[in-house]
């Protein structure tokens, strides 16, 4: 069920938007949030067209026009409210998803929220002493999670001992299904480096 509270001046700024897009028959909105769970996590609306909804959205019918709502992100859109206020430059919509950044996983949710929630909950604080960060790329198709480090991580010389006796042993031991871990970072450039 979609708990997000769509003001009406929203839904009229929304509708004349998606008017103004050329072939704009059967446009609709797209909700969710990028990086979710996460400090990052980012809440978005995009054009959504026709054959761009996803199997697991859940659609509102609105004034106008629908609004599909990523199924992965609901937990994350809970109590979001769009709001758009009229000025004289024109307006501003404004969303507010707050707990768009609230980690909400569960041996059901998806590999990737899984993977964030350890990285950013039990791996992130410890490198944050030394001014490091990782974050996920991505999970590959056969299961591996693809990292990226960054602050004092990236172009360290210990990093290789931080990822295999760190970084991974966390994922693996909490996340079976996993297969590895790669490394993408480019650890040449050593301008923060902590070591």
């Amino acid at each position: 069920m979609v708990n997000v509270d769509i003001t009406e001046s929203a839904q009229q700024y929304l509708k004349e938007l998606l008017d103004k897009q050329k072939d704009s028959e059967g446009v609709g909105i797209r909700m969710f949030v990028a990086s979710p769970g996460t400090p990052q996590a980012e809440t978005c609306i995009a054009y959504c067209r026709p054959g761009e909804e996803k199997e697991d959205d859940e659609i509102v019918e609105l004034e106008g026009f629908k609004a599909f709502f990523e199924g992965r992100s609901l937990p994350y859109l809970e109590d979001a409210k769009v709001d758009y206020s009229p000025d004289r430059m024109g307006g501003q919509l404004t969303i507010r998803a707050p707990n768009a950044k609230m980690p909400q996983v569960n041996d059901d949710s998806p590999l990737e929220d899984r993977v964030n929630y350890v990285l950013y909950n039990e791996v992130n604080p410890g490198l944050a002493s030394h001014g490091g960060n990782v974050s996920l790329v991505e999970i590959t198709d056969d299961n591996y999670a693809v990292l990226q480090f960054g602050g004092g991580c990236q172009g360290c010389g210990a990093v290789e001992v931080t990822l295999k006796n760190g970084v991974e042993v966390a994922l693996m031991d909490k996340l079976p299904e996993l297969k590895g871990i790669r490394d993408v970072t480019d650890h040449s450039d050593r301008t923060n480096a902590y070591i």
